[in-house]
């Protein structure tokens, strides 16, 4: 099988929408909307169309997988720092397990890095994101707008010492609102 990552193509939306929606329904953890969020990020100021991502199955020339990231704002007393939020990763269930969200998460930082972005954000399972460096974001001083346990709320540093005189909470698009 070879999988192919790069850029979603805007006439891709319906195709990577049913992905999203297809990948969560099993979710116990889900709140099943998760497409729709995708929706309403790619019409919101948030959205950078090159942090778009799907992997495609070549052999069936079909979308598989799919990751966002969209800008978002770490605020506090030392003023305004923009990032990014990494959410959500979705690979369809016949394909989970083989790597393919890694391979979206390594594109979607590299790209990500190669556009100038310094952080990434993410709200997610705290055994997985760690291997592509994500950290505990309190560790950095920077909280969630929401409670969540510490552990699943993480950073990640695209340059060195990008977070090190930076703190305050996230606000997120309104977008994520719903």
């Amino acid at each position: 099988m070879e999988i192919v990552i790069r850029q979603e193509h805007p006439n891709e939306n319906i195709e990577t929408q049913n992905v999203v929606k297809k990948a969560f329904a099993d979710v116990e953890m889900s709140s099943h909307d998760e497409h729709e969020l995708v929706e309403r990020l790619r019409k919101s100021d948030a959205f950078v169309p090159e942090l778009s991502l799907v992997a495609v199955d070549q052999e069936q020339n079909a979308i598989i997988g799919h990751i966002i990231l969209t800008k978002i704002k770490v605020k506090g007393h030392h003023g305004e720092v923009d990032s990014l939020a990494l959410a959500p990763v979705s690979v369809l269930p016949g394909y989970q397990k083989r790597g393919i969200g890694s391979q979206l998460c390594l594109e979607a930082l590299r790209v990500a890095k190669a556009h100038g972005f310094e952080s990434v954000f993410v709200l997610g399972h705290p055994a997985y994101y760690p291997r592509f460096g994500f950290e505990k974001a309190s560790d950095f001083d920077i909280q969630p707008p929401f409670d969540v346990p510490d552990e699943v709320f993480m950073a990640l540093e695209l340059k060195e010492d990008a977070l090190s005189n930076v703190s305050g909470v996230i606000e997120y698009s309104s977008a994520f609102d719903g």
